[in-house]
């Protein structure tokens, strides 16, 4: 049978083991019941912490006095600075007759065919397999170039003929388009024939002439059924403590690989899959291009373009300015200084507006101050009649007859026999000691009562 700890076997919850400190590196299989470390974080095998490969620091300071010299005082040498000689520039001389509009780079290129460019990159060589590594990868194996012809062009072609009169030719919006004449659309809208009542309103409705009112009948009074207290005592077993039923299970078995030490002593094998199956290889220089020598072409270049040939000049007239002629030369007559404005708005007589008081409604006392208000003349005053407190008197209430202290408590409670905790004994009772742990965890075994044959 399972052995259960102390803290398991407490049914009021106050008494525990003493918890001591974890140990890491202990490797045993000892279920914990108040902690979740050992079931989430199996343990591993003695491992020892890895060795820092940070250098030491091994860096002194001079303790001697510095120098007030750097490498720059010291290798630097001074030269004499000699002022440069300046070019004065030729005075510029026109050249005489007419601007060839030829190019260098028209009459000194001759178009070639162009070859195409040899590969620099080197042979490629037969790849030795040795099971470990293929190079050849799935788009050279696979792909086939197919031999793809130039689709002709469906579009139709199209010759452009000049007009022969200016802007003669029509947009397309002028070829497509169609005037229509537009109509007013018609109105759907409901012609407001609806004539108010004249007649005032009753205020009368279909549920206030049709409806008739019935008379209720009385319920008869459900009289009250006496409470009766059960007969047998209360027990607070609920369906889950009657029904449920703890089942022994194993505990899971852990599906990691064992774990193997990894010995620092071994040399390094420097030799790798990629060293073994890539291996260099000499790389001839690129060869030179020849560049042919040039030959120029022989006869003269005809200087005329496509635009020149093609071009057509037409004669266009001036375009005559719309706005009128100006007058500023015009300065024979006098300014006479008249406006429509002038004609039309003349000045007004302006004069200043005196001002404005608002005559005085109440007239002033001419009498001397009596120093009697408004509120003390026309004050009357009233007899206060005290408001009386509904208060209760603070009195203590006494009955002559004799206090009842019978309670629904005391006449429905049904005392229980109160159970001692197991764990409060040094040893439980139906318990015996096994072993204690490292942390501190006591382990009891239950004994099974003995079963006496008739």
């Amino acid at each position: 049978m399972r052995s259960r700890c102390l803290c398991q076997i407490c049914t009021c919850g106050r008494h525990h083991c003493p918890q001591e400190t974890t140990r890491i590196y202990e490797n045993s299989d000892v279920y914990c019941p108040t902690t979740e470390y050992l079931e989430k974080y199996p343990t591993y095998g003695n491992v020892l912490p890895a060795q820092s490969l940070k250098p030491k620091q091994g860096f002194r300071a001079y303790g001697g006095k510095m120098e007030g010299m750097t490498t720059f005082k010291s290798d630097y040498r001074p030269h004499e600075i000699v002022q440069q000689l300046r070019r004065v520039p030729a005075e510029y001389k026109p050249t005489p007759g007419q601007i060839d509009l030829g190019t260098t780079y028209t009459r000194d290129f001759n178009s070639f065919k162009v070859q195409p460019v040899a590969r620099v990159r080197p042979s490629e060589r037969p790849h030795v397999t040795k099971g470990k590594l293929d190079t050849i990868p799935t788009y050279k194996d696979d792909y086939r170039a197919w031999d793809i012809q130039r689709s002709d062009l469906s579009k139709p072609e199209q010759t452009y003929c000049p007009p022969t009169e200016k802007f003669g030719n029509s947009t397309t919006f002028q070829d497509d388009y169609v005037p229509q004449e537009t109509q007013p659309r018609q109105n759907f809208k409901p012609i407001c024939g609806v004539k108010p009542p004249t007649a005032p309103f009753h205020g009368d409705t279909s549920h206030r002439l049709d409806y008739v009112p019935h008379q209720l009948e009385a319920q008869p009074a459900r009289p009250k059924a006496a409470y009766r207290p059960p007969d047998q005592p209360f027990e607070d077993l609920t369906t889950h403590r009657c029904a449920f039923q703890g089942l022994l299970g194993q505990s899971a078995k852990l599906c990691r690989p064992a774990h193997r030490r990894v010995t620092q002593n071994a040399p390094f094998a420097g030799s790798t899959e990629f060293r073994e199956s890539f291996q260099p290889w000499e790389v001839p220089p690129p060869a030179a291009k020849k560049v042919p020598e040039y030959v120029p072409p022989p006869g003269a270049m005809q200087l005329l373009s496509s635009s020149r040939l093609d071009y057509v000049p037409h004669r266009t007239a001036r375009v005559v300015p719309i706005r009128p002629a100006s007058h500023r030369g015009n300065k024979k007559h006098p300014f006479q200084g008249k406006s429509t404005t002038k004609e039309d708005f003349p000045a007004w007589a302006n004069c200043r507006r005196g001002l404005i008081k608002q005559q005085q409604q109440i007239p002033r006392s001419s009498g001397k101050f009596d120093g009697v208000s408004t509120f003390r003349s026309h004050y009357v005053p009233h007899k206060l009649t005290p408001t009386e407190s509904c208060k209760p008197l603070n009195v203590p209430f006494r009955s002559p007859s004799p206090f009842d202290d019978v309670t629904m408590y005391s006449t429905e409670y049904a005392p229980k026999k109160q159970e001692v905790c197991p764990a409060s004994h040094p040893s439980p009772p139906g318990y015996v000691y096994e072993n204690t742990d490292s942390r501190g965890h006591r382990f009891f075994r239950r004994v099974t009562p003995t079963v006496k044959a008739f």
